[in-house]
């Protein structure tokens, strides 16, 4: 399995004879643990080949200034959580490993960043000290080996997923940031973040994994981030995606996975999967834990689990985010009691390295500046091999969008849940939500659609246009719509879908609207959801292109002057695409005027004007 250059598979399988050795000593990857209490137990050693600070190195515990808010900066690097400590302790025996915990994050920053707690705080004084807190971490760990980068970033629908800005809520709903800060100047400092079509650039983002590079041209540079094995995974594999297309040098992928309580095995799996695959970046398993008094529930999640990390060759390493029980960051989630007795998940654990130390396998990863090279990227494939056809009249099922590919770019959808609620078992292993449904309740649709899931279609469109367009749709809702792009092009309006009934989804209508022209070819068609919740069960396009002119008779004169003012046919048009009339008008502007000053149409609401000697149309607004 060949991932890129600058990622190359390897497994070590050879066993090492080491006193008290570590339960991953002598295998593929590293597992790790944190410090305790602000300490480094005396059997971190004992269990763990790995240790990240658990907040000791995060940049609010080591930077001041030399007077409160203003002065020259000032770094403890040893505090009371020993960043320094933990550094040493891996230091002190071959095979151990540290990670740098974190450089940026919007949570746990220093005071002096803070809008309400430092009034005289600037764009310019935030960008000037995040240089020096970069500058005075590489001055004192040069040779770092594992980097989190940047910690918790994902915009997540009203907020980033920490205190950059505002306070969020946090892993498992466990905040740490200050509400009394005030938010800070970090994004706007790094660069902003640029939203485009509604999807954010992270800006800042791809700035600090280069301000990283130029620190550490040898280390592995990690973005890390929670929910991202449920709430966010879409989003994540989206930042990720977006971050490396301008150019961020990240390396790989920490997936915090404090979310995996209860997950089974198959979905925790494929889940996982998809992750790495879409973002073609092996995965790092960063700050792993499950709250759980139970301990026959814990080892079971840790069965569950544990293996396919071990045994898995994109995931280049583990950390368990703490190990004895009341000393942890959430309750239960300690796997050794404050006594030493075991919990049946540590008890597992031990007993699991044992006997499958050599299962393990691994990628190691060479940093390569700021360019990713995928050998593993694939196009996302039409549902049934081929694409569909658009020629004269034809037929999208809404189940039939692409078949997703792997790398940027490859993606076929993006739904707001990572599960498919439908009901109809169709697609199980994807995001959108399938259900029964359609106009005889017989068919398959899309449902459950929240505002920004998109679905994508290879279409082969054979005819120019113009064409209507015929949607089959439901909704309870009173604010549903959606839109239309050809190649992330909008091609139509944002299309209004009336409410069908209340908390009725199964009475179907059509609504329609008009598609001026589009280029032949293969091309993408997006159906992005804008107004959300309602259900899709197929489109229609129909090509409505005027007649050819008749060819011209031998013998007629050419070169005559033509008057421009003659009167020509316009079609009158609905939004469902039906033709309600025609008249002559001598311009399409005369004709709206002579449809308006007549009252030819009488209902309100949005229809088209068509030449009928030229194809062009142009919407027409009726208030009455």
């Amino acid at each position: 399995m060949n991932f890129t250059k600058a990622v190359a598979l390897f497994a070590l399988t050879g066993l090492i004879s080491v006193a008290n050795a570590a339960l991953a000593d002598g295998g593929a990857k590293f597992l790790g643990n944190i410090t305790t209490s602000g300490q480094v137990r005396d059997d971190m050693g004992t269990y763990w080949n790995q240790i990240t600070a658990e907040n000791g190195c995060k940049w609010g515990s080591i930077h001041s200034l030399s007077n409160g808010n203003s002065g020259t900066s000032k770094f403890a690097w040893d505090n009371y959580d020993k960043c320094y400590g933990a550094y040493q302790w891996s230091k002190q025996a071959p095979g151990r490993h540290f990670k740098f915990h974190a450089l940026v994050w919007g949570s746990q920053y220093p005071n002096f960043l803070c809008k309400k707690k430092n009034p005289n705080i600037t764009v310019e004084k935030t960008k000037q000290y995040i240089t020096e807190w970069f500058d005075a971490v590489a001055a004192k760990f040069p040779d770092l080996e594992y980097i989190d980068v940047v910690n918790e970033a994902i915009w997540a629908g009203n907020n980033y997923h920490s205190g950059y800005g505002k306070p969020a809520q946090g892993a498992e709903g466990r905040s740490t940031d200050d509400t009394e800060c005030g938010g800070s100047y970090i994004i706007e400092a790094l660069g902003g973040d640029r939203v485009v079509n509604g999807k954010h650039q992270y800006d800042f983002i791809t700035t600090a994994f280069k301000m990283a590079r130029e620190r550490w041209p040898n280390a592995i540079l990690i973005y890390n981030d929670y929910n991202t094995l449920t709430w966010q995974m879409n989003e994540g594999i989206e930042l990720v995606q977006t971050i490396i297309k301008n150019g961020a040098p990240v390396d790989a992928y920490g997936q915090q996975a404090h979310d995996c309580k209860g997950m089974s095995k198959s979905d925790f799996e494929s889940k996982l999967t998809r992750i790495h695959n879409e973002t073609g970046l092996p995965l790092f398993i960063t700050e792993y834990d499950i709250s759980q008094a139970d301990d026959n529930a814990q080892k079971n999640d840790y069965a569950n689990q544990i293996p396919f990390m071990w045994e898995t060759e994109w995931i280049a390493g583990i950390t368990i985010w703490g190990y004895i029980n009341g000393s942890t960051w959430a309750s239960n989630t300690g796997i050794i009691q404050p006594n030493g007795q075991k919990r049946a998940a540590m008890v597992w654990l031990e007993e699991y390295f044992k006997n499958n130390l050599s299962k393990g396998k691994s990628v190691k990863i060479t940093p390569n500046g700021t360019e990713i090279v995928y050998s593993k990227e694939k196009e996302q494939e039409p549902y049934n091999g081929t694409a569909i056809v658009i020629d004269v009249k034809d037929t999208i099922q809404a189940e039939h969008y692409d078949k997703a590919g792997i790398g940027f770019g490859n993606d076929s959808y993006s739904d707001g849940s990572s599960d498919n609620k439908g009901d109809a078992n169709f697609r199980m292993d994807e995001g959108v939500d399938i259900y029964w449904g359609g106009t005889d309740m017989k068919g398959l649709v899309i449902g459950y659609t929240e505002p920004g899931d998109w679905v994508e279609y290879t279409v082969d469109f054979k005819q120019k246009g113009p064409y209507t367009i015929k949607a089959v749709v439901s909704s309870a809702n009173e604010n549903s719509s959606f839109k239309l792009y050809v190649d992330d092009v909008p091609i139509t309006d944002e299309m209004i879908v009336p409410k069908t009934g209340d908390e009725d989804w199964n009475t179907y209508q059509e609504i329609g609207g008009i598609v001026d022209s589009v280029s032949t070819g293969k091309h993408i068609l997006k159906v992005e959801s804008v107004g959300g919740w309602f259900n899709l069960d197929y489109i229609i396009f129909e090509n409505v292109a005027p007649p050819e002119a008749p060819e011209e008779p031998e013998g007629i004169v050419k070169n005559v002057k033509m008057v421009t003012n003659m009167a020509a046919d316009y079609d009158i048009i609905d939004i469902r695409g039906k033709r309600l009339g025609r008249l002559s008008a001598r311009s399409t502007q005369d004709a709206i005027k002579t449809i308006k000053e007549n009252s030819m149409i009488k209902s309100s609401g949005i229809y088209y004007i068509r030449s009928r000697a030229t194809g062009k149309i142009q919407s027409l607004r009726i208030a009455k």
